[in-house]
């Protein structure tokens, strides 16, 4: 995932509703939004190449998608894990908590710069690894956006997607969210952040939509968890170059077990 932005309302009969765009180079070998053969407890899309995701739920009631962190200057060995085991490691782990605070503990140092999310219904957290920080953190109640820098850092195209996220829960949910992330216009030039990667590079990536032949926007989703129908709604709409959409899948998700909502922390 490259641009997320989410509604955490804990404690409300639906706690979390989020939109996402994923990022990547077309190229990449993608599984679309489905349960995953051999995991079928997991549903998401899911990276063939090494095997994580950017986005996906576990049916007994949890949540997790990453971003990267753009800063060219970070370096980590080849031998990184891939930030996408993140997601699969999230909804799998016996403890979440305990989990996310092993990372923030120094594990997390291991990857590229990323973004976490994760959350069980219940409670909502965010780690943050970048050049300087291991932060982990729970996310207060609200609208939220992450990119490629840190939660609500305000570049254009989050501020865009958090925009019309705010809109769409008082108008339209979920189209007004969606028609934000397909906004495919990069902002002006004074309003640019300054990542390291160049100008031109920056205009490219500016938009909450890209769109490119090589790279570019391949899928955006978006969720709602209903607490009180024990279901979590997923629709992933794909893209491929040039922006040409592809086709789009809808899952209705039935949380396993009540007690299982309620707790997040049991074993796979």
């Amino acid at each position: 995932m490259c641009l997320i932005a989410f509604d955490y309302r804990p404690g409300a009969s639906v706690p979390l509703r989020l939109v996402a765009n994923r990022d990547e180079f077309h190229q990449r070998p993608t599984a679309p939004l489905q349960a995953w053969e051999g995991v079928p407890d997991i549903v998401g899309g899911r990276d063939l190449e090494a095997g994580g995701s950017w986005l996906a739920v576990h049916r007994r009631g949890r949540v997790a998608a990453v971003t990267n962190v753009r800063d060219p200057a970070l370096r980590v060995s080849a031998e990184a894990p891939s930030r996408g085991h993140l997601v699969r490691e999230a909804l799998e782990c016996s403890d979440l908590a305990e989990w996310l605070a092993k990372l923030a503990g120094g594990d997390g140092w291991r990857y590229a710069g990323f973004n976490l999310l994760a959350g069980d219904g219940q409670r909502l957290w965010h780690l943050h690894r970048s050049r300087e920080r291991l932060l982990l953190a729970e996310v207060s109640p609200g609208i939220h956006g992450l990119s490629n820098a840190s939660l609500d850092t305000p570049w254009p195209k989050l501020i865009a997607a958090r925009q019309g996220l705010a809109t769409a829960l008082r108008r339209r949910w979920p189209e007004d969210a969606l028609d934000a992330l397909a906004d495919a216009c990069p902002a002006d030039d004074e309003r640019l952040p300054d990542t390291g990667v160049g100008l031109e590079l920056e205009r490219r990536l500016s938009a909450p939509f890209i769109v490119g032949e090589q790279y570019g926007t391949r899928a955006t989703t978006w969720l709602e968890w209903n607490v009180g129908a024990g279901v979590i709604v997923l629709e992933e709409h794909r893209y491929g170059p040039g922006g040409v959409a592809l086709g789009m899948t809808r899952e209705r998700i039935s949380l396993q077990d009540v007690h299982l909502r309620a707790s997040g922390c049991h074993d796979s």
